[in-house]
């Protein structure tokens, strides 16, 4: 999962687009943290036997100034379980679709989250 934020155009001159920018990087790490939390609580809730082991792996990661990705950190059967997996097909397992079902709450989040944070002054 990965959230993106373009900060460029028009509006982003001068000191406003230090400004802007500050605020965009506030929202992106707080989604990134949220969703993280997200994705342990549902993992959490769907893995019946679980070991600690692929929960440890999930992480965030920045990726650029304004892009932070939440992963996984590669485990081989992490596409098994989210279900995109060529093996998904062959088995009555389709998966669990935890990233996938974070995304859609991360994008339903984005705009309250980013609203308070310019409510609250940014940082």
């Amino acid at each position: 999962m990965e959230v993106t934020v373009n900060t460029a155009g028009p509006v982003f001159t001068g000191q406003a687009s230090a400004l802007v920018t500050r605020y965009t990087q506030a929202g992106v790490q707080e989604l990134a943290d949220w969703a993280e939390g997200e994705v342990h609580r549902v993992l959490g809730q769907v893995l019946r036997h679980p070991t600690g082991y692929y929960e440890s792996r999930v992480t965030v990661n920045r990726v650029s100034g304004d892009s932070i990705a939440i992963t996984d950190g590669g485990v081989v059967y992490g596409p098994w379980l989210e279900g995109i997996s060529s093996r998904n097909q062959t088995t009555r397992f389709k998966g669990y679709s935890t990233f996938r079902r974070v995304a859609e709450r991360v994008e339903k989040r984005a705009d309250r989250t980013f609203a308070a944070i310019f409510a609250r002054g940014g940082l």
